[in-house]
């Protein structure tokens, strides 16, 4: 099929969801998904938000067409497009963390390390999709120059955001505890691929940046506040430094090598809060 002949904002959507539904590496040692029907959206290279984020999150945060040049060299494509999507974590997955008040539940644990390793397969689908129907495309998160960053003014950060593209693509907006409530929710894991191809940017229907935080709009929540075990959000936001020492520490290594799993966090501030699965009213 000719590539002006392919509906490529349709045949992209189709292409993620197929391989949510159907990709093995979406399913668990007991054989149910990670996660759900993921959503999709769409954002301009060329918005200004990705300007913006230079200042907001640091000068270290690359620009869509830095992702591209670094596959395709500096004289390569001119980024176009970030596509974006949101995997909304399984409710039963999200039902055996709510139980949980220290640390996170098998499942939970094992979704974010095996059920990561799925949005990796998920990254790859999307870019190799791209490439054989003849456009440019890379994974930022996949390419061997993403690191995390430790800055002295913003804290712990890294080269690319995950949720800052998917803002951009009008998915959803940011929460007092740093997580991303989208129209499902909180609980989910993101993905994103840059390309050369042109695609038209979903809306943005967000008229702040935390709109869909209860708390950020000054109405009475604070539920994550107290899931917290540690104290690392409060009405001043969310101590980055303190909650990765603590999903770093000794006890979640113990936890790590009894649920064979690598990566892990705890989750409990996207579990057993309004935001769970949906946007508060």
């Amino acid at each position: 099929m000719a590539l002006e002949e392919i509906d490529l904002k349709q045949a992209l959507i189709r292409k993620i969801e197929h391989c949510v539904e159907n990709d093995p590496a979406n399913r668990g040692e007991d054989g149910t998904c990670y996660f759900d029907a993921p959503l999709v959206g769409f954002a301009s290279a060329d918005d200004d938000l990705f300007v913006k984020y230079k200042d907001i999150i640091g000068p270290f945060h690359w620009a869509p067409a830095e992702v591209l040049s670094m596959v395709y060299g500096p004289g390569g494509p001119s980024a176009a497009t970030v596509v974006c999507w949101i995997l909304p974590i399984s409710e039963e997955t999200r039902l055996s963390n709510r139980k949980e008040d220290q640390y996170p539940s098998r499942k939970w644990a094992r979704t974010r390390h095996y059920g990561e390793l799925f949005n990796d397969v998920l990254r790859k689908t999307v870019v190799d999709y791209i490439v054989d129907i003849g456009g440019c495309a890379a994974a930022p998160m996949l390419l061997g120059e993403w690191s995390r960053v430790d800055d002295p003014d913003i804290g712990l950060a890294s080269t690319w955001s995950e949720r800052h593209a998917a803002f951009t693509a009008g998915l959803g907006t940011f929460s007092i505890n740093d997580g991303f409530i989208t129209p499902r929710g909180i609980a989910h894991r993101v993905g994103s691929v840059v390309t050369n191809m042109v695609i038209e940017p979903s809306p943005q229907p967000y008229w702040d940046y935390r709109e869909n935080c209860m708390t950020c709009r000054g109405l009475k929540c604070g539920v994550c506040m107290s899931r917290c075990p540690v104290g690392a959000i409060s009405l001043e936001g969310h101590d980055k430094a303190l909650c990765n020492e603590y999903i770093h520490g000794p006890a979640f290594r113990e936890i790590a090598r009894e649920y064979e799993a690598k990566h892990i966090g705890c989750g409990l501030c996207q579990t057993d809060v309004p935001c769970e699965f949906e946007i508060p009213e």
